[in-house]
């Protein structure tokens, strides 16, 4: 399963959802995180006011996570999802498109809070919590 960049970050904050969500499915299955999302992990970090703080949190979850990269297929397939929103006229996010990618090419879900932007995917598994 793909952890989303809405879930990691509901996750440093210690979101009760995200963290009771996270309980539930440890050890379970394996949990991933992709490029795209340590990508924009940094991204908000370079903004955010306390940067350092900020990144301590990154790191800690960061850490004990095992990473999916957006290679060569993923990236075929997240642009062709890209496209074909664009095409339809209901774009979102390049970094969102990526992870689609990336759970399509490996075949995994997609943990999120962001159901409205990954839903619009066909044949993309997608999880809530």
């Amino acid at each position: 399963m793909i952890l989303d960049t809405s879930f990691v970050v509901d996750l440093m904050d210690r979101q009760p959802d995200a963290v009771n969500k996270f309980w539930a499915i440890q050890g379970q299955e394996n949990l991933f995180v992709t490029t795209p999302t340590i990508f924009e992990l940094w991204s908000g970090i370079a903004r955010s006011s306390r940067p350092e703080q900020e990144k301590r949190k990154v790191l800690e979850v960061l850490d004990s996570q095992l990473i999916l990269e957006l290679d060569e297929k993923s990236a075929e397939e997240g642009g062709k999802i890209d496209g074909l929103l664009v095409r339809e006229g209901l774009r979102i996010d390049p970094e969102d498109c990526m992870i689609a990618g990336i759970a399509k090419h490996h075949q995994e879900k997609v943990l999120t809070r962001n159901v409205k932007h990954f839903g619009r995917i066909k044949g993309l598994l997608v999880e809530s919590y």
